[in-house]
């Protein structure tokens, strides 16, 4: 897959199968319009193109505003949208100046002159331009005047319930990993360094991997313990992962401390990547560190055993 970060550096591509969007999450929605995108592609013998933007608009329209958390970093989202098949990723840096674009500019200027696009895939009610104006309604009566087609795919639903970040984004944050595993069709996952910790894991039998994750943005789950796959050095691991306060010694800050099992090597400052499997029990003030060290020791044969049943349930492991 090629990416561009500025469509200055796009060249205009014969036939090319277009969608839009901030693809957060990269979920089993957004996998639907991508697998129509390859589809039509094939059949006109065009590229895929997928256009984002970068930061995250509401990042650049509402910088006080904190609340926002991603499923995705810029450099999931790539890898994602590689393994999808997608032929091209452009990404367009998005400032208050470019939100200033009305939709006809939008169209005129980086979809049809910029990119080339021969055929537009949206998903369902996508708006775009400034103040959110275009529509699909708005799209129709553009793409007759700049020579494309406008295709909308309807709302995805998994036993009825439509696929949206927002909703990934509430199942994550309530600490429901199965149910966002489901919407997103592969493991949540969280990547950062491993760094020095007050290593109290360690004096019980319990050591950890203290994981600074990589983007102040990426959405934390709930906290509590989980079960998940480590991956550290292109090996895979099984282990739990703690987020939360440390309640049992009065912590303060969050962390996350992941026990990496049959691994007792020292890996400070390595990049790690916890994929998450579920979450096995709320985070616990403990009456003393035993009472602690015997919870962990039931904590680990329980994911052991659920680690063992969930081989590979979801794609990204």
């Amino acid at each position: 897959m090629k990416v561009f970060k500025s469509i200055q550096n796009f060249s205009k591509i014969p036939n090319a199968v277009v969608t839009i969007g901030t693809f957060d999450g990269i979920h089993t929605g957004h996998k639907k319009i991508i697998a129509r995108l390859r589809e039509i592609a094939s059949s006109i013998n065009g590229e895929t193109v997928v256009v984002s933007f970068f930061p995250h608009p509401r990042l650049v329209l509402f910088p006080d505003d904190n609340d926002l958390k991603l499923l995705n970093t810029e450099e999931e989202k790539t890898d994602l949208l590689a393994a999808s098949g997608i032929d091209n990723f452009n990404i367009i840096d998005f400032t208050k100046e470019f939100s200033r674009m009305s939709s006809l500019e939008f169209v005129r200027d980086i979809l049809v002159n910029g990119i080339g696009a021969k055929k537009l895939v949206i998903g369902y009610d996508h708006h775009f331009g400034r103040n959110r104006e275009g529509s699909l309604e708005n799209l129709r009566e553009l793409a007759p005047l700049y020579g494309f087609e406008v295709e909308e795919i309807p709302a995805q639903d998994i036993n009825n319930i439509a696929i949206s970040s927002t909703k990934i984004r509430n199942a994550l944050l309530l600490g429901n990993i199965v149910t966002a595993n489901s919407f997103l069709g592969y493991n949540y996952s969280l990547s950062g360094n491993v760094v020095k910790g007050n290593q109290l894991g360690k004096t019980i039998g319990f050591p950890t991997a203290n994981i600074a994750v990589k983007s102040r943005y990426k959405l934390i789950p709930a906290n509590g313990v989980y079960a998940v796959k480590v991956k550290m050095f292109d090996a895979m691991y099984d282990g739990m992962v703690n987020i939360g306060v440390r309640p049992t010694i009065n912590g303060q800050s969050l962390t996350i401390e992941a026990n990496i099992f049959a691994f007792n090597d020292i890996i400070y400052d390595q990049t790690i990547t916890v994929y998450f499997v579920d979450r096995v029990r709320n985070e616990i003030k403990f009456s003393d560190l035993e009472s602690l060290k015997e919870q962990l020791k039931k904590d680990k044969e329980f994911c052991a055993t659920m680690l063992s049943k969930n081989k590979n349930e979801y794609a990204g492991i």
